[in-house]
Parts: C-alpha cells; structure tokens; sequence
C-alpha cells in the first residue's frame, strides 16, 4: 500500500526547468521548489558561465549559483542522469531531486525559431521532457516575459519565478498607520488608564484589537475640531499602550522650517525625529515630500540637537549600470549628476530661512553641505557609520540582497531611512513584490526600533498632483 502511495506522490510532483535568469536572480531558488524536481540545460550552466566575471550583482548571483551546484553534484554519489537529491543540500528545505542536461535534445521547434539563440534551446529541452514525461507537467521557469509568451505559444507550461516574492499584491503591503472608530474604543476602553509623561499623553488599553497592533504603527481617528492622532508603544498580548504624538503641522514644531502639510507627513516626522527609531521607511509617489521631510529631520538632528555627526546620503545609479567610473572626478564629484533631488531639496530649506539675508543663506549652505556626504552604493561593503543619519533614496531599485549589506552598515547610533516608489522600479526582473523595499517594510514591521508611513497626498504643486492623476 505504502508503494503505491509514494508512485502517486511521485506522479503529482513537476518537473521544472530553469532559465538562467531565475538562478542570476536568487541563486538559492535551487532549493525553493519543495518536492518537485529541477531541471537544468546545458545552455543554462553555458550561460551562468559566461556571466560569473565581475563585480556586479548579477556576477556574484551567477559564481554563487555556481558554487551551490558544485555543493550539490560533487557531494553526492548518485548518478546525474537519475537525478541528485536535494534534501541533503537544502537542509530539508526540497525533497526532490536536480537533473542536469547530460545529452544532446532534438526538439523540433519552428523554423521561425533560430537554433543558435540560447532561450529556443532552452525551449527545445522543455519540449523534449515534455515529449519524454507525457503524463508528468513540465514546466519552465524564467524571468523573462517574452521567453514565457514564446513557452506558451508552443503549447508549454511556462511560470514566473515568484519565490522571491514577500507579497503577492503590493496593496496588501503594511502602510504603517490604521483608521479607528468609535466602536474600536468601546470594544478596548472598558478600563483604559491613561496619564501624561514628558508631554505626551499615554492610553493602556485591553481588548480584542489590541494584539493586532503593531509596535510604532500610527493610529488616528477622524472628526472633531481635533483628530486623534497617536503611536503604539507597547503590545503585549491583549493589552496595548498609545501615545499621543507631537503635532509637527503646527508652525512653532516647524523642523528647519519645514511644516508637515498633511497627516501622513506629521506621522513621518514624529518617526524621523524619534531617535529611540533605527530604522524608518517611507514610501510615496512623486512629490509626496519623502527626501525634504528626511533632509530638514536629518538637518536637525544633526546641526542642532547634535545627535548624528553627519548625514550621509547615497542612491542607486541604475540608468549608469553598476559602475560610475566614467565620469570624471572623485566619488562624490561623479555622484553629483544622481544627486540632482538632494540640491533641489536643500535650496528649499534654505529658503525657509528668511531672516539672514542672502550672505547668511551662503554661509548656512556651506555649512550644510559640509556636513552632507553623498557615496555610491558600490564601496559600501566592509563600512560600519558610526552616529550617522543614512538616507538611502530610490530604495526600490535595491535588491533584498542588497539591502541586507546596506543596512548591516550602521553602527551604534546610526538611524538609516530608506526612501522609494515602488511603482518606479528599474532594476531588470526586479518586481513591485520582489524589491527589497517592500522586503525590508515587511520583515521590520512590528520591531520597536523601525517605524514605516506610506505617503498618499501629493504636496510638489497642483500641476504635478494633476499629472499624477490624469496621466
């Protein structure tokens, strides 16, 4: 019986093969196929070959691919043709096997299709095990969306690779703050205690909703002359603790002469000038103000309360490619054309300086950009910032990898804030649910040191706002 059992396991499992890209892009996604098989063609190792030189990211995905093949073949004594068992290698994370292309195929494709180009061979395997496994689904993997269309049209079963995925819709992404009503305080304020500490007013509340809460997460409540605006500080199993936040829409909290114009930016600021937060994320459409309310807490935290030594900024330079060696200077002369918005930004705050005159807003502009260092992305391994503000702009364009050596960065008393539009990613085969933005707000949500807001409104000017509507 138990023979029979394990023969319709079997005949249930798939067979996928691999494109090159999927390996280049998460060399791990060897392991990630649970207990179906893995299948590669010659052309796929061709081509992880050709890519392993240099120092971009894709190299070191395609060399560490490379390495975690070589793990699995040499340190098993089966036979590549029955296929080498994953368990072992994986750790338990698949239990089926890896089948690597030991013959040649004859698939016929179409005469349209050339023979030469690396994707139809890979598309003559496909229809070979396709042909071969008549009664088992083979199906191809790949990043590429017009490899997946050519699969289709010749009848094949063709997949995204979505394991890299930390949602499935980038709308079910955290938001950092939650509406409540009246009826949220009749179910947990039955014996709510509050008192005031430091100017803030304090709510320890017990009920149902209470463990869904998040730490830092903003909630606020609507209607009255004023609405209820406040932070979570404190969750432990149905009982939660509020505090009331510090209202930066009001002139005299004006932060470098900059007010929070609406709801989701005074939630941002509170965040950006805690510094009990490590870590805070903002994500938002254009115009949204993510880098002015950043630059002026930064200023601030820098410049007058004394708790960071310098700001250091730096932005992925995609359109460039990996290296910024062309252009003509030192590290931060050749970062000058990326960090247009920096400059932007900083003659805003200067100008809310209205009293020193033209000779004072020189003088407070050298003195700012002093204290401004803006780096490129590629020298930052091996780093540690000690009492730094790092602002990391187009965050969206960072791979989780990436990310991960970004932020392992900061060092005692270093706040990181990570800045991004995930509907404007240009990083290739990097999606809105594969960024290592929406990667990072999903896996520090709830931490008591990291605080996220996604801005909604848009605040540049009412041609932009419009424009972002209509077009």
């Amino acid at each position: 019986m138990a023979t029979r059992k394990s023969k319709s396991k079997a005949r249930q499992s798939k067979l996928f093969v691999l494109d090159t890209n999927v390996l280049m892009h998460d060399p791990t996604s060897l392991y990630r196929f649970e207990e179906h098989d893995v299948y590669l063609p010659m052309v796929t190792l061709e081509e992880l070959d050709s890519h392993k030189k240099g120092m971009s990211e894709v190299a070191r995905n395609a060399r560490q691919a490379s390495r975690f093949l070589d793990e699995i073949v040499s340190g098993s004594e089966a036979s590549i043709t029955e296929g080498v068992a994953l368990s072992e290698p994986s750790k338990g994370l698949a239990g089926g096997n890896l089948f690597l292309q030991t013959q040649a195929v004859s698939g016929e494709l179409p005469v349209q299709l050339p023979v030469g180009k690396a994707d139809n061979q890979i598309l003559a395997v496909v229809m070979h095990l396709a042909r071969l496994n008549p009664k088992r689904e083979v199906v191809l993997v790949s990043k590429d969306i017009n490899m997946r269309i050519k699969a289709r049209a010749l009848g094949l079963s063709a997949e995204d690779y979505f394991n890299d995925q930390v949602l499935e819709d980038a709308d079910l992404l955290y938001t950092g703050m939650r509406e409540i009503d009246d009826t949220f305080w009749e179910r947990n304020g039955k014996d709510m205690k509050s008192w005031q500490e430091a100017g803030h007013a304090y709510y320890r509340l017990t009920g149902p909703d209470c463990s869904n809460l998040l730490l830092n997460e903003m909630v606020f409540q609507e209607g009255g002359e004023r609405p209820f605006l406040a932070i979570v500080r404190e969750v432990s199993g149905k009982t939660a603790v509020l505090a009331s936040i510090k209202d930066y829409t009001h002139p005299k909290n004006a932060i470098w002469g900059i007010t929070a114009r609406n709801r989701e930016q005074n939630f941002a600021l509170n965040l950006l000038m805690d510094p009990e937060i490590d870590f805070v994320t903002l994500l938002g459409q254009a115009g949204t103000g993510k880098t002015l309310l950043t630059l002026a807490a930064g200023l601030m935290m820098t410049l007058e309360h004394k708790t960071y030594t310098e700001i250091i900024m730096t932005r992925v330079t995609v359109p460039v490619g990996e290296d910024i060696g062309f252009l003509p200077g030192t590290e931060e002369e050749k970062m000058t054309p990326w960090m247009g918005a920096l400059d932007d930004n900083l003659d805003v705050l200067n100008q809310s300086d209205g009293e020193s005159g033209e000779w004072g807003r020189a003088a407070t502009r050298d003195l700012i950009r002093s204290r401004i260092k803006v780096k490129s992305l590629n020298f930052m391994r091996g780093r540690t910032f000690l009492n730094k503000f790092l602002i990391i702009d187009e965050a969206q364009n960072l791979t989780p990898k990436q990310m991960k050596t970004l932020i392992t960065r900061a060092g005692p008393g270093t706040k990181v804030v990570c800045l991004g539009n995930i509907s404007q990613i240009d990083t290739p085969y990097l999606t809105e649910g594969s960024s290592g933005l929406t990667y990072v707000v999903d896996r520090f949500k709830g931490w008591e040191h990291a605080g996220h807001i996604t801005l909604q409104r848009g605040e540049r000017s009412r041609l932009a706002d419009h424009a972002a509507e209509v077009l």
